[in-house]
């Protein structure tokens, strides 16, 4: 288990990258990327699709585990987690059925 931003620098030394060309890639400055690295700054949703592109990744595991992190650093502290899960997984459940049928028109 790691978190987001040492992933990327793991994946980023595998590949023996210097930050500059890695941070010229995502369009971001070096400063900023070795703070994402480590930990010290959150990685903007808009750059995972780079960095899945940088790295050869699923779009898509990248981004549920960027978002899964997001969630965990949000309610880590809480001491009734369980219960926030199943607040979120109630409210998802409503947010997807309203949003569906809010192109219905109802006369």
């Amino acid at each position: 288990m790691q978190l987001f931003g040492e992933y990327l620098r793991k994946l980023r030394e595998k590949e023996n990258l210097p930050l500059r060309k890695v941070a010229a890639y995502l369009d971001i400055d070096t400063s900023i990327l070795s703070k994402i690295e480590r930990g010290e700054r959150s990685i903007n949703s808009n750059l995972i699709s780079k960095v899945a592109d940088c790295f050869q990744l699923d779009k898509e595991k990248l981004l549920t585990e960027y978002l899964g992190e997001e969630v965990a650093k949000k309610i880590y502290l809480e001491n009734n987690i369980n219960e926030i899960f199943e607040v979120a997984e109630k409210k998802i459940k409503y947010l997807k059925i309203k949003s569906s049928t809010q192109g219905e028109i109802k006369f």
